[in-house]
């Protein structure tokens, strides 16, 4: 069935609920940002050393009415302006995700408005759609077909994108995420929640030295495992200290040993990452790839993804965009209500939804 285009001007309200950030974004035409708008519940949940799933439900409701306020805001007409809702309806925590739901589907229904479902890793991957710098001239979108790697404390996958909702998964983790390795190396070191910002920033301009890592190949498949690295850096910090109970003073005692760890497991966790992500690329004549998720933040995975992958161009979002946030659903929304895909009133959260 062919659809007639979207007209010049199509704008989306779009809410992102699936874990500890409650989001509003305002999105034209499927890569303009008019608004974004995100409340973080870290602080919130550092105390606890990992994201509280009844705390993240609460603290959503909360605070997604203020953000939606916040998010609407930005235009000159309000609610007027808005042609279309969509909301992230998983991956994620189920009581997270259904307070987006609910408001999303409350909206809609109220203003006779379309609603749009988005998977939340497909959102990820379609931040590298939105165009972050207005005051620049609209770059051209991402060029099919495309490698994309998502990284983040959950998820990572490598997806091979021939189109618009046009999925074939390459490869997965057997085991950890990888942003959840780096969490769980962060806590083994005692360095806090979330771990990956903290190991990239004692690691940044640390060499590991005489610090070895294992790394988990997985030969003739695009999987990955970090079960083994984190295992790894939880022996050698056991060594270091003698026994398991004193494993949480480390960085205190050690921080110089401490950061060549921290190197050691950034690079081990970057280097398979890249190889695999590469080798794909080339394999499946990738035109780009897409570095998408939180984990994309890491500035050694995007210099040596791009390093590495040369001629093949490699695109990521501003780190902004890299966490979770409600512009990169609305961007994804933007595509699949143009190919003809809306939500009906039975849409429910799916904590295991898969992108393919």
């Amino acid at each position: 069935m062919i659809h007639a285009p979207l007209p010049r001007g199509w704008t989306i309200l779009a809410l992102e609920t699936s874990c500890d950030e409650t989001a509003a974004a305002v999105i034209r035409d499927g890569r303009e940002i008019v608004s974004n708008s995100v409340a973080s519940q870290i602080a919130l949940h550092q105390q606890y050393g990992g994201v509280v799933p009844e705390v993240a439900s609460r603290q959503h409701i909360l605070t997604i009415a203020p953000i939606i306020a916040d998010a609407l805001g930005a235009l000159p007409n309000g609610w007027r302006d808005i042609n279309a809702i969509a909301t992230t309806y998983g991956p994620g925590l189920a009581g997270a995700l259904l307070s987006g739901i609910n408001t999303a589907k409350a909206m809609a229904w109220m203003r006779g408005l379309p609603l749009v479902g988005v998977n939340h890793l497909e959102g990820h991957i379609y931040a590298s759609w939105l165009h972050s710098e207005p005051q620049q001239p609209l770059p051209e979108p991402p060029q099919f077909p495309l490698v994309a790697l998502i990284v983040s404390g959950g998820h990572t996958a490598l997806v091979l994108v021939r189109d618009h909702g046009a999925y074939h998964l390459i490869g997965q983790t057997r085991d950890d995420a990888v942003g959840e390795a780096f969490d769980k190396v962060a806590r083994i070191m005692g360095l806090g929640y979330p771990g990956g910002p903290i190991i990239e920033k004692i690691a940044r301009g640390v060499h590991p030295g005489a610090v070895k890592l294992p790394r988990a190949w997985l030969r003739g498949t695009y999987d990955w495992s970090f079960s083994g690295l984190k295992t790894a850096v939880l022996n050698m910090v056991q060594e270091r200290m003698g026994t398991r109970a004193e494993t949480q003073k480390l960085a205190a005692i050690d921080a110089h040993g401490t950061a060549q760890i921290a190197a050691a497991f950034q690079e081990s966790a970057v280097d398979v990452l890249v190889q695999k992500t590469v080798a794909a690329a080339r394999e499946f004549g990738a035109r780009e790839i897409i570095l998408a998720g939180g984990v994309a933040a890491n500035t050694a995975l995007r210099e040596s993804l791009a390093a590495h992958a040369n001629p093949i161009p490699v695109r990521f979002p501003p780190i902004w965009l890299c966490t979770d946030n409600a512009a990169m659903i609305g961007a994804a929304a933007y595509y699949r209500y143009d190919a003809g895909l809306q939500t009906d009133w039975t849409l429910d959260a799916a904590p295991g939804l898969k992108l393919v």
